[in-house]
């Protein structure tokens, strides 16, 4: 997860909403990192997961990745779980819980579908509070 905080840090750095995220491998090793580029790349599709999973699937050939896990400092989006369902990522893990906008436990719950095909394991609040502070001191940021 420190990988992920690192790469929200680097996208609240350049504007964006400080959400990162990072794919692992069956091996341990870390083989992709990413912040949001939603504000760089003019996309709204552009969370921290999807570009990973994008860059992931891209470098290997493939539409899905089994074999991977991921690590995100914000509770998915509904976008976001479906994308990670459809590619089969193995493992989830977030860091802040997100009540408004979450996709897997708050809102959607894509995961909890009948229709969701694949639902991957889930552990929720991996370094909580960090992940949070960076979002509250973003957004107070942003406040007059």
């Amino acid at each position: 997860m420190d990988a992920a905080i690192k790469q929200a840090m680097i996208a609240k750095d350049n504007g964006e909403i400080p959400v990162g995220a990072v794919l692992v491998d069956d091996k341990g090793n870390m083989v992709t990192e990413s912040g949001n580029l939603t504000i760089k790349n003019n996309d709204p599709t552009a969370h921290a997961e999807i570009n990973v999973i994008r860059e992931r699937c891209a470098e290997l050939g493939t539409q899905r990745i089994p074999d991977h896990d991921l690590y995100v400092t914000l509770e998915p989006c509904p976008m976001c779980a479906a994308a990670i369902s459809n590619a089969r990522i193995r493992r989830v893990y977030f860091g802040a819980y997100d009540p408004k906008s979450g996709g897997v436990d708050h809102g959607a719950k894509i995961f909890s579908h009948p229709q969701c095909h694949h639902k991957p394991e889930v552990t929720g609040g991996v370094m909580e509070r960090e992940c949070s502070l960076l979002l509250k001191d973003f957004f107070e940021g942003k406040r007059f």
